[in-house]
């Protein structure tokens, strides 16, 4: 029976989301018509969002649909830059980290390439946690010239979850808008945004169990953001386009039930969580727990294998019916050394080296087994293999 240990990439269809999805796309309508089919998929939608935003502990109006966390991410960074640079052409900072998600660093280099705006990078630890010493000694010397600040809430990697509350706390003296990706926490970990101080969050829903395609950027009522779509000026104005209600009830019940089971993450799912380290260590002894002491995600375990690569471990695998990944999806299905590793100070071979097991509710202490018994001949082929030649 084939194994799935990739829940971070994306999570199977939950059969409750399945249910009301499918209901759902009998409905006709535009939720932007006046007639009686329109304003019921209006209705549809709005009480999605109304739900979604139940979930996330923010206003109905905070919550802007889009079609998904790259969608969500460039968003806001975008759309922040330009509400703040324009006025200001002082402002043309943009801080972040390089251990953020590719959604987010080629925003930036983007509006580095284009726009005229500098990105800055706060260092991190082996560990991959942030230097917040440098980041608030910076935040004090060079917060007349920040257009704003986006770090990501978990990393999709190495799991580790970063301090937003405090991250927060050293803007906003200067006012400097803070934008969180949040597409790896949220269902995984208690996220509240109207707690988190944050004036812009992205998540999206086939992480946790909704289907591809639909998303959302969560905006303080207070944010301002430049659109960066137009044509309908839906979505307060922030993003324009035909939304999908079928969509939004879908992801609205994915975090529904999310929520929900938050304390079997916490609970159960974090106890698999450290039974697979363990075994990876018994199997593996010189193998590296990525984010070591660092607090991290309940379903996430993320490992470096020197002298293997991580590719002819995940097909050897793979073979077995095992699935699981090197990290982040591959980009346009190209296997890479992992930027995060690199920005965590990695050598390039350790970056190639890596393995992600990412479990959820669904996944069973057999999935565990079926993990730790194919590792030890996985392992073993792959050091066989060795590393691929540059």
């Amino acid at each position: 029976m084939a194994v799935y240990l990739d829940h971070a990439a994306t999570s199977p269809i939950r059969p409750e989301v399945l249910s009301v999805y499918l209901a759902a796309l009998q409905e006709v309508g535009n939720p932007s018509s006046v007639h009686s089919f329109g304003q019921s998929a209006r209705r549809n939608l709005e009480e999605a969002r109304e739900s979604l935003a139940k979930s996330l502990d923010c206003h109905r109006s905070e919550v802007i649909f889009t079609a998904g966390g790259t969608e969500s991410d460039n968003s806001a960074i975008i759309g922040l830059y330009w509400a703040r640079n324009t006025p200001d052409a002082s402002r043309r900072l943009v801080v972040t980290a390089g251990t953020e998600h590719h959604a987010v660093i080629e925003t930036v280099e983007w509006l580095e390439n284009t726009q005229g705006a500098e990105g800055v990078f706060v260092p991190v630890t082996a560990e991959g946690q942030l230097d917040l010493s440098w980041l608030r000694q910076f935040v004090a010397e060079r917060h007349d010239e920040i257009a704003l600040i986006s770090l990501m809430w978990a990393n999709n990697e190495t799991g580790v979850i970063f301090p937003i509350s405090d991250i927060v706390a050293l803007a906003k003296p200067y006012g400097i808008p803070v934008h969180s990706d949040a597409v790896a926490a949220f269902g995984q970990i208690p996220i509240s945004f109207k707690d988190s101080g944050l004036t812009a969050m992205s998540i999206t829903g086939h992480k946790i169990g909704a289907p591809v395609g639909v998303g959302a950027l969560i905006a303080s009522r207070e944010a301002k953001i430049s659109p960066t779509s137009h044509g309908g000026a839906q979505e307060r104005g922030i993003r324009s386009g035909t939304l999908s209600p079928a969509l939004a009830t879908a992801f609205a019940k994915a975090a529904e039930v999310a929520i929900a089971e938050l304390p079997i993450k916490s609970g159960s799912v974090a106890a698999m969580r450290d039974r697979l380290v363990a075994g990876v260590k018994q199997i593996a002894p010189d193998a590296v727990f990525s984010r070591g002491s660092q607090p991290g995600l309940p379903g996430t375990a993320h490992f470096t294998f020197p002298g293997c690569s991580g590719d002819s471990l995940l097909f050897v695998l793979d073979m077995n019916d095992v699935s699981v990944s090197n990290g982040s999806a591959c980009r346009a299905g190209v296997a890479q050394a992992s930027h995060v590793l690199l920005a965590m100070g990695r050598s390039r071979a350790d970056a190639s080296s890596a393995l992600r097991i990412s479990m959820n509710c669904t996944t069973t202490e057999a999935d565990v087994d079926a993990f730790l018994a194919q590792l030890p001949k996985g392992y073993e082929s792959a050091k066989a293999a060795g590393m691929p030649s540059k």
